[in-house]
């Protein structure tokens, strides 16, 4: 067959086409194969920081939000739990919080950033259960010891305000804290210590 037979602007239509579909076929195979390696939204969603506006938190009132799949307990403290804290110190087990169970900005006296804004775990850390809030009104219940705190009713563990674990619970050590940063007065991340750049 010679040139002078062949349609040149139809080839190149057909060659241009054929190449459109081509890409076109390797891309459709090759995003689905890339979005796989990709985590998934639930992945992403248990480890990723949890946004909280805490600003209509009333004084001694708890919010109770989950992260990583644990619930995380907020506690807008008043006087009378931070003096609490205070009281219960010669009753729990890690007074000065030793054991690195909280990040070293929360290793004081009330193991937060601001005292009167606790941010802990709600997790026992005896066997995973979830203590309950328990206030000073509960001492006929929870000994004269009692100022005010948590209780696992599974196994007995006490806790103080500060989630410090009392003297001779079944808990072997302090509640958790996350880590965690404000954003203004109203807003709180957990999850997500980082300064900003």
């Amino acid at each position: 067959m010679s040139d002078q037979n062949v349609d040149k602007g139809k080839r190149g239509f057909l060659i241009g086409a054929t190449g459109v579909v081509g890409g076109i076929a390797a891309a459709a195979t090759a995003l689905p194969f890339a979005g796989s390696m990709l985590p998934s939204e639930r992945a992403k969603a248990a480890g990723a920081p949890v946004e909280v506006d805490i600003s209509k938190l009333e004084p001694g009132e708890m919010k109770i939000v989950e992260w990583r799949g644990k619930p995380v307990w907020i506690v807008n403290r008043t006087k009378e739990m931070l003096e609490g804290i205070t009281k219960s110190e010669a009753n729990v087990s890690d007074p000065k919080s030793n054991e690195p169970l909280q990040p070293e900005y929360a290793k004081n006296e009330y193991r937060s950033i601001k005292p009167e804004i606790a941010v802990i775990e709600g997790v026992c850390s005896h066997l995973g259960c979830s203590p309950q809030f328990k206030s000073v009104e509960a001492k006929g219940e929870m000994g004269m010891e009692w100022n005010g705190g948590f209780f696992c009713p599974c196994h007995g563990s006490k806790f103080d305000f500060a989630g410090r674990v009392f003297a001779g619970s079944p808990a072997p050590v302090n509640l958790r804290v996350p880590p965690y940063k404000f954003v203004g007065d109203g807003k709180v991340i957990i999850g997500d210590d980082s300064k900003e750049a």
